[in-house]
């Protein structure tokens, strides 16, 4: 792998994720981008022992586009507060099949994940529980049975360009879920190209997902200043759209 570092910082370092490239390990025990990015610090700053780096956000396996890791225990506390407040600006592109009814909409479902199957169901109405788990009435979420509690997810979409078959959005997250962009564009009955989990018709021959992260926008840990990380839309997707 070539790593390819977007922008870094005495606390940050934030670098483009390849399609099929882990962010984390996983069961697989395939090198990870992490992994890439520890050799990368211990090697350009001579660092002796084991090399810190938090993990703050993902993407999965066959999404590519920006990741930002802190490299720093200041930074990961600093950008894991900004996340958890839905302060940083993330902003993806997506190949869908098919057009959104709207140019422009935001969409708001309530989403379980199962565990066993590593997929999302979708719901446009919140979950209760029932009485005697967690209150009666109270939307919390749960764990049972491999199940995740009901999660509301938001993001807003826009249609860049479409033609007869495919439309490329540009995608604001409001929350950031599993799965969310890919089973929220599936309910609207537009489902991302090579995503046959979430109702794609056949894989792209990559096994890639025609989704990308493409923005990232965040405070600085230190100094409050401004930064935005940009990458261009995939070049390959043009294809789709002639």
């Amino acid at each position: 792998m070539s790593l390819q570092i977007l922008y870094e910082d005495n606390h940050l370092i934030a670098v483009y994720k390849p399609v099929g490239v882990l962010v984390q390990g996983d069961d697989t025990g395939d090198s990870t981008l992490m992994d890439e990015v520890k050799y990368y610090l211990k090697t350009k700053y001579h660092k002796l022992g084991k090399v810190f780096l938090g993990l703050i956000h993902r993407l999965d396996r066959p999404v590519q586009g920006i990741i930002l890791f802190a490299k720093t225990s200041k930074g990961a506390s600093r950008l894991s507060e900004q996340f958890r407040n839905h302060s940083v600006e993330k902003i993806y592109h997506a190949l869908v099949i098919g057009k959104p009814e709207k140019q422009r909409d935001t969409l708001v479902h309530y989403l379980q994940k199962e565990e066993k199957n590593n997929k999302v169901t979708v719901s446009p109405h919140p979950h209760p529980l029932p009485p005697g788990e967690g209150g009666y009435g109270s939307f919390a979420p749960r764990e049972k049975a491999g199940m995740r509690g009901w999660q509301r997810a938001e993001l807003s979409y826009e249609v860049v360009k479409s033609n007869d078959k495919f439309s490329l959005l540009k995608i604001q997250l409001g929350t950031g879920r599993s799965h969310q962009i890919r089973a929220q564009l599936s309910a609207i009955g537009c489902p991302i190209v090579g995503d046959v989990k979430y109702g794609a018709d056949e894989p792209l021959p990559d096994k890639s997902l025609a989704l990308a992260a493409t923005s990232l926008t965040f405070m600085t840990a230190t100094g409050d200043e401004e930064k935005v990380v940009t990458i261009e839309i995939p070049e390959a997707w043009d294809t789709f759209l002639v």
